[in-house]
C-alpha cells in the first residue's frame, strides 16, 4: 500500500535546470565555447561539482577567469529567463491528490536549503510538504539513495510503501538503491538522458492523475 510520495525539486517541480543550463550556454557563448549537453548533465540532480562550467571555460580558453563576476552575470541572465516559470504542468493537482488521499509528502533535494526553499515559498508551495530534505541534511548526495532514506525514515514508511519522482538518471538511481517505487518525468534537458531502472516514465504529470498512477503501480507489484 501507498504511504507517502516524495519528489524532486529541481527539473521536476520547476524547471530550474533547463535555465539554468540555458544560462550557462550564455555565458560561454561570449567566449565562443559551447557547453556540451552530455557533459553538463553529470551535474543535474547531484552533485553541482560533478562537472564544474567554470573550469570547463578556463580550460577551453586558458583565460584567467574572475569567477565571481561569471557568478553573477549568470546568475542575472538565469532570473530573467526563470521569471514567469511557475510549477510544471500537473504538479499541484499531484500535491492536491497526495494530500486528499491522506499521503505523506516529501521533498529530497541534492540542492540546498537556500536554493530550494526560496523556490518554494515563491511558488507558494511550502505547506503541502510534511518533510523537506537538502543537500545540508546529508553527507551524501544523489546518486547516493541517502535523501530518500532520510525522508522515510523520518515518515517512518518503508520504502516499498513509497513512491520517488524523479526527472533525473542521479536522482533515479538514488531512489532506485532506496528501493523505492521509481516514476520519472523528464525535462526538456533530461528527456534523451538514460535512465537506468524506473517503475514507470511519464512526460509530463498531465499524462496520469496520481490516483491511476498508485493502480497502475498495484497492479504492477500484483502481478
Amino acid at each position: 500500500m501507498i504511504e507517502a510520495v516524495v519528489f524532486d525539486f529541481d527539473g521536476l517541480i520547476r524547471d530550474t535546470e533547463t535555465y539554468e543550463f540555458y544560462s550557462f550556454q550564455e555565458i560561454l557563448r561570449e567566449y565562443d565555447v559551447e557547453l556540451p549537453l552530455e557533459l553538463y548533465c553529470k551535474r543535474i540532480g547531484g552533485h553541482a561539482q560533478a562537472f564544474d562550467p567554470y573550469n570547463y571555460l578556463q580550460e577551453c580558453t586558458g583565460l584567467s577567469l574572475i569567477r565571481e563576476e561569471l557568478r553573477i552575470l549568470r546568475r542575472q541572465k538565469y532570473d530573467v529567463m526563470i521569471k514567469n516559470e511557475k510549477t510544471l504542468p500537473g504538479v499541484l493537482n499531484y500535491f492536491e491528490t497526495a494530500r486528499r488521499l491522506g499521503l505523506k509528502i516529501g521533498l529530497a533535494s541534492s540542492a540546498p536549503y537556500d536554493w530550494v526553499m526560496p523556490n518554494l515559498e515563491e511558488l507558494e508551495l511550502v505547506h503541502y510538504f510534511d518533510c523537506i530534505r537538502t543537500n545540508g541534511d546529508v553527507s551524501n548526495v544523489k546518486p547516493d539513495p541517502e535523501l530518500y532514506l532520510n525522508v522515510l525514515e523520518y515518515f517512518g514508511v518503508s520504502p516499498r510503501n513509497a513512491i520517488a519522482f524523479e526527472d533525473s538518471p542521479n536522482g533515479a538511481q538514488a531512489a532506485r538503491s532506496a528501493d523505492m517505487h521509481v516514476v520519472i518525468v523528464p525535462n526538456e534537458l533530461t528527456k534523451d538522458l538514460h535512465f537506468a531502472d524506473y517503475s514507470l516514465r511519464m512526460n509530463s504529470m498531465l499524462d496520469m492523475g496520481l490516483q491511476q498512477l498508485i493502480n497502475v503501480l498495484n497492479l504492477k507489484i500484483n502481478s
